[in-house]
């Protein structure tokens, strides 16, 4: 079962309006997984962007991005039309995902096609709206987070889109008959929230069901903490730590690495797990059920932090304070299996690494990752592919890395750079600084491509970008630095016969397809 797939974020399509979507050009990249023998489309959160335009940052643990919405197919239903989609801005770069004029323009489009499409419900004289069925039914299997994902979305508009942290007390505070009032005197903005995720399930259902009948599965991926400024922490009350006025008594984030000197402060609240483990990790079997009912295969970022995590205090500015904490562990994964049955979840095991976080992956028996970019610092690196194991997924690099030409250009240590092209056999075995500096950039990339199809691993996962030889300005996330990721984009027609040729030629060579 050695398989191979493709790392490409929707928001990277192509496509004319702003940001990748579901529409035709999510099936033509389908068409290239399938001609290019890649078993696996994975993607990055579909949740709404949040702090940083960041996926993981989002504002519900359980709503789609609406960004997603294929405009083309709304204009198809009769909701939108040609010049009103010509009207808006989109961006001035389609290379770049521009977030600023992305919401002004999206929400304009989709508030119109929402009242387009309360047009179509409306009853005679337009005093009662007749929805269709499908989204009776749409509403009624999510009423578990829809409602409170509406209403909240419908508050945050009416408080200029401010933290929930900041609105008035009995909002804040979720007073019943405060939110009553506001239920009442807002249906229609509340349904609009409501529209939105129900044209996000049509769509995304229709394109994973296009993906699964050409044999390509969707790996999904969720964050293990949910934002601070979210429906989830709003409503969530016990399932965090709080301190004595109910403000969050501790936030997450992670000590110095690879990635930070300083450490990172996510400032995500974090789980009071007592209080998970006395309802039987209810929430957490209600959000891992969500998520399968829309993925195939999950991965869990941070999956340490189930065993050990970092918890920084509230009011700290630097997530040098932090300290390490216990977690649930298998008591979780045994909640999770014995509600959901064997669980198809990949577990993002990077970072630092205990003892007990290495226990809890072979206890879980969920696939690992290993990531080229960290395997040639020097030593008998885990990540060099001789100490791979078979139950695991490799990378080249994940979205927080560089791509492989940039890593190789500008990234890579003259020591790394050294190692790598020895053990890649780009040099000799002890090459000099003069043959290092020879290697191509190109050789040292497919090299390191080949070396990932070739491990042991029994999924590797290539992001386009470095199919695609592309440079930093492919790279999707730095850790650390805020602004400027999660934009890139594709250029119209990437996904070439030559290229699908290409990748199923080097796959099939590592007994990949």
């Amino acid at each position: 079962m050695r398989e191979s797939g493709i790392l490409m974020p929707v928001s990277s399509l192509p496509g004319p309006y702003g940001i990748g979507c579901f529409g035709k050009k999510a099936e033509k990249f389908v068409d290239f997984l399938a001609a290019a023998g890649q078993k696996i489309w994975q993607i990055l959160p579909l949740s709404p962007t949040g702090y940083g335009d960041s996926p993981y940052q989002s504002c519900s643990a359980f709503a789609g991005n609406p960004y997603f919405i294929d405009l083309d197919a709304l204009k198809a239903e009769g909701l939108l039309t040609a010049a009103q989609l010509k009207a808006e801005p989109w961006g001035k770069d389609p290379l770049n995902v521009d977030y600023g004029t992305l919401y002004t323009s999206r929400y304009k489009v989709l508030r119109a096609a929402y009242a387009a499409w309360r047009r179509q419900c409306a009853g005679q004289h337009g005093c009662a709206h007749y929805y269709p069925d499908a989204y009776y039914a749409f509403t009624l299997e999510n009423e578990g987070w829809l409602e409170d994902y509406a209403l909240y979305m419908a508050l945050k508009t009416a408080n200029g889109m401010k933290s929930w942290t900041q609105w008035p007390r009995e909002y804040r505070k979720r007073e019943p008959r405060a939110l009553e009032a506001f239920k009442a005197e807002n249906e229609e903005e509340i349904g609009f929230w409501k529209f939105l995720q129900y044209e996000f399930s049509i769509q995304w259902k229709k394109l994973k069901a296009y993906a699964n009948a050409n044999n390509v599965q969707i790996l999904g991926d969720i964050p293990i903490y949910v934002s601070a400024d979210s429906v989830d922490a709003w409503v969530g009350g016990p399932l965090f730590e709080l301190d004595e006025d109910g403000g969050f008594a501790r936030v997450a984030g992670c000590p110095p690495d690879y990635f930070s000197a300083e450490g990172q402060l996510w400032g995500n609240p974090l789980y009071n797990w007592p209080y998970h483990k006395q309802t039987g990790y209810a929430w957490w079997i209600q959000r891992v059920r969500h998520a399968l009912g829309i993925y195939d295969l999950l991965r869990i970022d941070h999956f340490r932090g189930f065993d050990t995590y970092w918890a920084i205090p509230a009011d700290s500015t630097t997530a040098k304070t932090g300290k390490w904490e216990t977690g649930p562990r298998m008591e979780l994964f045994n909640a999770l299996e014995g509600a959901l049955g064997k669980l198809p979840i990949i577990a993002e095991d990077l970072g630092e690494l205990f003892p007990s976080v290495r226990e809890l992956l072979a206890d879980s028996t969920f696939p690992g990752m290993k990531v080229l970019q960290f395997a040639f610092g020097g030593g008998d690196s885990e990540y060099l592919p001789h100490n791979h194991v078979k139950n695991s997924v490799v990378y080249p690099g994940t979205h927080d890395n560089t791509t492989l030409t940039a890593w190789w250009d500008e990234s890579a240590s003259a020591k790394e750079k050294a190692v790598a092209a020895a053990y890649l056999h780009l040099t000799g075995y002890q090459p000099t600084a003069k043959e290092v500096a020879a290697v191509r950039t190109e050789a040292a990339r497919t090299a390191l491509l080949r070396a990932a199809l070739g491990s042991v691993a029994d999924r590797a996962i290539i992001p386009m970008a470095d199919w695609l030889g592309l440079g930093e300005e492919a790279h999707l996330n730095s850790p650390g630095k805020l602004g400027g990721n999660w934009s890139w984009r594709a250029a119209d027609g990437f996904d070439t016969a030559a290229l699908a040729k290409r990748i199923l030629a080097e796959c099939a060579v590592y007994c990949r397809t």
